[in-house]
């Protein structure tokens, strides 16, 4: 059973109660999938996917208009995911579903994405509407990758790892702005790797320490990180390729304002617990 849960919410109330409508029709498809006895679902199948595409868009029509009153950093990012919704939902409109195996196999395909993309998506992209300053505030700073006092937890192993995050974020920022076609993708490449493999780490480390003091947020900020590392996972190669600044420098912001935003609303709730292991 899929439920709309506090770590979901983002605190602004039309997109929470749409969010929790939406996981209430991926509730349907589970119920459906999971039930004992299989029945033609044929109709229910096709009444879900078509409610998704016109409920979906309804929301993301909300959504997008917040954003753009508020001149929100993440809005061309967020209308891209969006795109990629509708265009998979409608994939699955065309499929053939006839026969009652089919009809199985395409509720736990939907089902699987509906999962994965709600949480991902709220939890790594609309988890930061309205809480980042506008783009062009956000970059008037002389280095918006500048570790300061203002992010520290009080948690020292945090603290350190954090500011080696941001060190790694400046790296990728200072090169894609003196981006050169002839020598820079593979620094770049090697740089967002680099930055993969310490958030990994860094998150391990993170949620060893938060298991270790029975942090009752632990499964909230692992799915957070999950979302995060999902985002690293899937960056679009061919797009550094194609249009390298414009595309690293989107990518940069996005990893830069996550980051932000996780420490300063998320990890700073982490209580620090004195006499626990430290992690070196």
């Amino acid at each position: 059973m899929f439920t709309f849960t506090e770590d979901c919410k983002i605190g602004i109330e039309q997109i929470d109660d749409e969010h929790k409508y939406l996981f209430g029709l991926l509730d349907k498809a589970y119920i459906l999938v999971t039930t004992d006895y299989h029945s033609d679902y044929y109709q229910q199948l096709k009444d879900i996917i078509a409610e998704l595409d016109d409920y979906a868009e309804q929301h993301f029509s909300h959504e997008e208009a917040y954003m753009t009153q508020i001149c929100d950093p993440e809005l061309i990012l967020q209308r891209s995911q969006h795109g990629f919704f509708r265009e998979k939902i409608r994939e699955f409109d065309f499929i053939n579903i006839d026969r009652e195996e089919d009809q199985q196999r395409v509720l736990s395909e939907l089902v699987a994405f509906l999962a994965r993309w709600l949480y991902r998506h709220i939890l790594s992209s609309d988890i930061l509407i309205g809480k980042l300053p506008p783009l062009e505030e956000w970059m008037i700073k002389e280095n918006p990758c500048e570790f300061t006092e203002e992010y520290l937890t009080g948690i020292d192993f945090v603290d350190r790892e954090h500011k080696e995050l941001f060190r790694i974020v400046d790296n990728a920022n200072q090169l894609v702005k003196s981006y050169d076609t002839s020598s820079s993708y593979d620094k770049i490449i090697d740089i967002l790797n680099e930055l993969k493999d310490y958030t990994k780490e860094h998150f391990g480390d993170e949620e060893e320490y938060m298991e270790s003091i029975q942090y009752e947020g632990l499964p909230a900020q692992k799915r957070a990180h999950e979302a995060f590392i999902d985002k690293m996972e899937n960056i679009d190669l061919d797009k550094i390729e194609e249009e390298p600044q414009e595309y690293l420098q989107h990518l940069i912001e996005f990893l830069l304002s996550w980051l932000i935003n996780h420490i300063l609303y998320t990890d700073k709730k982490i209580p620090l617990v004195k006499n626990t292991m430290a992690i070196d």
